[in-house]
């Protein structure tokens, strides 16, 4: 058999600027928002609809997926897609056009991440060790943006965000162009249901922790920039702290490996849910303090970083052969999707009334919840499931 060479940088890439734009977007869009005169609860409002696109767009492209021998002309079609109706937000000013204007775009954008997680996992075959390698660009992409536009906005203002965003989008599809997925071979559908999968309670409980923990990310996604702005940091520092949660993310993808081989991915469920739940609390009342605020940040390694490569494997594990594309689309659209959503939703509909603390406490309790499902319903008496593998994990 023919060995095919990983193609590495061009995978890298697409995580690199995908991310790209996404740290030029997340950061700073309630900032944009909030300079042209929205209120917090219209902020929430367009964050949770950006985040129900991922409900619905996800699963759209992995049926569509299902039809077709390269995946990557879907992704390269969406990420164009993304790009050019980003740019209907150039001339809005007023919410229900902005609301438009970010659902479309969203729609695309939303839709290519995870079949492009479900591409690179089929092209490392038996090398998903090599995943984290991978995905790490995607975090380096991010802290490059995030920082870097932070000073431009500074020097130049809120004004020239939407054009930074769109140029992140454009270098997704230009990207995009680089790869391919000829010669693909189609799994089989016989074999086990999505449905019946679905079914299993280990799965309910797993799509139910996933929800709760993006739920709880909703007011620092929304609200944490504006957090900060109002502490009188700079855009130049807020991009700063942003860089240091996903630097601290980034360290962690370079030694999980090591982890897993001495700890099992049960035990690091656990530890980055319970440590999520510190990490709202320390930033809800404790946001005067510089120290607590970075330490806050560099939690983000068990938050986002820990919990989602243990995420990953566990989906790429209960969706196996031809159900794994619908997978990682239901990882998506449950997770970010739904529980991005009402995190939001929660998040701006109290924060103005209620205050950032009671906010990110709220934040704080979803956590908890999620910790006490995972803790009686992931892998307590199933160590096929959680058993340190290493697996879809790799060290630099």
């Amino acid at each position: 058999m023919e060995k095919v060479e990983l193609p590495y940088w061009r995978l890298s890439g697409f995580y690199f600027f995908y991310f790209a734009s996404l740290g030029a977007l997340l950061p700073y869009l309630g900032l944009y928002l909030n300079s042209i005169g929205l209120v917090a609860a219209q902020v929430g409002f367009i964050f949770a609809a950006m985040q129900a696109t991922k409900l619905v767009s996800p699963s759209c492209l992995a049926w569509l997926s299902s039809r077709f021998n390269d995946r990557m002309r879907l992704v390269q079609l969406s990420a164009l897609l993304s790009a050019v109706t980003f740019m209907l937000l150039f001339s809005q000013d007023t919410f229900m056009m902005i609301l438009w204007s970010v659902l479309v775009f969203s729609f695309f954008w939303n839709a290519m991440l995870p079949q492009f997680e479900s591409i690179t996992l089929t092209k490392l075959a038996g090398k998903t060790h090599a995943y984290s390698n991978i995905r790490l660009w995607g975090s380096v992409g991010f802290i490059a943006t995030v920082a870097g536009a932070g000073f431009l906005l500074d020097c130049f203002g809120l004004s020239i965000w939407p054009w930074m965003v769109a140029l992140c989008l454009l270098a997704i599809f230009i990207s995009s162009l680089l790869l391919n997925e000829k010669g693909r071979t189609k799994h089989p559908e016989s074999g086990v249901s999505v449905l019946k999968i679905v079914k299993e309670k280990r799965v309910i409980a797993f799509f139910l922790v996933v929800f709760l923990i993006q739920a709880s990310h909703g007011a620092y996604y929304v609200f944490y920039s504006i957090l900060l702005n109002s502490l009188n940091y700079s855009e130049t520092e807020i991009g700063q702290f942003w860089s240091l949660g996903v630097l601290a993310e980034i360290l962690l993808f370079m030694i999980i490996q090591h982890v897993f081989k001495h700890l099992s991915l049960r035990f690091v469920l656990l530890i980055s849910i319970l440590l999520t739940s510190i990490r709202w609390l320390m930033i809800g009342w404790l946001a005067d303090s510089i120290v607590a605020l970075l330490i806050a940040q560099l939690l983000h390694a068990a938050t986002f970083g820990s919990f989602h490569v243990v995420c990953i494997q566990l989906t790429h594990r209960y969706f196996q052969g031809a159900a794994q594309d619908k997978g990682q689309a239901l990882y998506s659209s449950i997770g970010y999707g739904a529980g991005g959503m009402c995190g939001g939703l929660i998040a701006g509909g109290l924060w103005d009334s209620y205050g950032g603390a009671w906010v990110f406490t709220i934040s704080s309790l979803l956590s908890f919840i999620a910790l006490w499902v995972a803790w009686f319903w992931i892998g307590q008496n199933n160590n096929d499931d959680l058993h340190a593998s290493g697996e879809g994990v790799s060290s630099l």
